[in-house]
């Protein structure tokens, strides 16, 4: 593979649910954002190749979906009055969301909305796992252990409920929050997992995933500081991680535990995880 190749393959294992999560905030329109990141990956492939991987890859990826999407929606009837409506719509959201909780993450919203309480539960931690990590639906289907056709209904229907409903592209309010929790921690715990041991793809691990899975880990910890079942998967997540650099070989090849050298785990990682799972104890709510 050429150097922009790899900048490409590499930027799509770990921006894609960025860029996703950047136009559906723009847009509303979760199709259209898939359809405009997958435009914006095309022509990084002509564009690296012609004039060198940009200094932020991410910020570039965005750009070129963002701007994609403006171009699509000028196109339709609706014509430019959608376009400023979208505008403002997105700074009233960026900015409600900064007021009530200080957080902007595109992916932690994204997380939120996927799993509102709207959708059925066997639907939102696949269409988070669609959004955020561009898994395909045989991927989806084969991890949920059910028929494509089954999986591409479930997620076309998730679809259609966030639109027919209307429901909101933002972090909900602080008592909201609980109700959404389980859905958002198995989907983050799905999105740790494609990292741990990939489910395509020629590398066992994408480490990437798994630390961006622990960072909106954390993030959640900050949202909801009082719910140990948040503190427990960090901690979780974070003590396998401490072990990422012992469980292959030099051949590429799966490492058992018991053959692990552990000179080479994290020692930092692992006092952080038990530090947090101590906070988790010492709140004394025993979850699932």
């Amino acid at each position: 593979m050429t150097t922009a190749e790899l900048a490409v393959a590499e930027a799509f294992r770990v921006e894609w649910g960025g860029v996703v999560a950047h136009v559906i905030r723009v847009t509303g329109n979760w199709d259209l954002a898939e359809e405009c990141a997958q435009d914006a990956f095309a022509k990084a492939l002509e564009n690296w190749a012609r004039e060198g991987v940009p200094a932020n890859p991410a910020g570039w990826l965005k750009t070129t979906a963002r701007n994609r999407a403006y171009d699509r929606l000028r196109r339709e009837r609706v014509g430019q009055a959608k376009v400023e409506q979208v505008a403002r719509n997105t700074y009233t959201a960026e900015r409600d969301d900064a007021g009530k909780s200080g957080f902007t993450d595109d992916r932690l919203r994204l997380l939120f909305t996927c799993c509102h309480p709207a959708l059925p539960a066997e639907a939102q931690v696949a269409l988070a796992l669609r959004t955020l990590l561009g898994l395909t639906t045989v991927e989806i289907a084969r991890a949920f252990l059910v028929p494509e056709e089954t999986m591409a209904k479930r997620l076309v229907r998730a679809k259609h409920k966030i639109r027919d409903a209307a429901i909101p592209y933002r972090l909900p309010p602080a008592h909201r929050l609980p109700d959404r929790l389980v859905g958002v921690l198995a989907a983050i715990y799905g999105l740790f997992n494609e990292g741990y041991g990939a489910s395509a793809g020629a590398e066992l691990m994408r480490s990437a995933l798994s630390e961006e899975a622990i960072r909106l880990g954390r993030l959640l910890c900050q949202l909801t500081p009082d719910q140990p079942e948040a503190l427990g998967l960090v901690s979780l997540m974070t003590l396998h991680n401490a072990r990422r650099r012992s469980r292959v070989d030099a051949f590429g090849e799966l490492v058992l535990l018991e053959d692990q050298d552990r000179s080479l785990w994290d020692k930092e990682a692992i006092e952080d995880g038990c530090t947090l799972l101590d906070r988790a104890i010492r709140l004394g709510q025993n979850g699932p």
